[in-house]
């Protein structure tokens, strides 16, 4: 009879385990990410290059991971960068741009070593390797903003989402 308080404060606090500290948030079994040159289907010059840079400068800033640069890493992140697009949000009455708007549209793969997949897509129609990422910048051509600043935004802004993925669900 005295075990049985004990035994209703088990039962109603649950039997989740608690993880502490930043190290907790992320895939224990993983130290080091190889991140291959990104492939891009885009005729603007150099956006894989820039794009694998800021994801690079992200897990190293946000993760305890380490960026190396051989495939026989313990995990291998492969980002196809498949949409580069702009879009006319007004313009003004010669017919002139005042502010597009960049999109960026990637897929995601990151794999273990036994090339097993570590981030799950949830939600997603999609096989479960492949997850869809996208961003989108506004570009002000009548304010000075050049095509290169957006752009660069965007892909920040995208390099942020897909670091942030490679959390651990909760």
């Amino acid at each position: 009879m005295r075990g049985f308080p004990i035994l209703l404060m088990l039962l109603f606090s649950g039997c989740t385990a608690y993880h502490v500290g930043n190290r907790s948030l992320y895939a224990p079994d993983v130290s080091t990410v190889y991140v291959p040159a990104i492939e891009s289907g885009s005729f603007r010059r150099d956006l894989g290059e820039r794009l694998t840079e800021a994801i690079a400068k992200e897990i190293e800033l946000k993760t305890p991971f380490k960026v190396v640069g051989n495939a026989n890493a313990d995990s291998v992140l492969a980002v196809n960068l498949r949409n580069d697009e702009r879009f006319l949000l007004f313009e003004n009455a010669y017919d002139n741009p005042r502010a597009l708007e960049i999109d960026l549209r990637a897929d995601v793969t990151w794999v273990n070593r036994r090339r097993m997949p570590l981030v799950a897509p949830e939600g997603f129609p999609v096989p479960p390797a492949l997850v869809p990422f996208g961003q989108t910048s506004t570009l002000f051509a009548e304010g000075g903003q050049s095509v290169t600043t957006a752009q660069q935004r965007a892909i920040q802004r995208l390099a942020e989402q897909i670091v942030g993925a490679m959390e651990e669900p909760w």
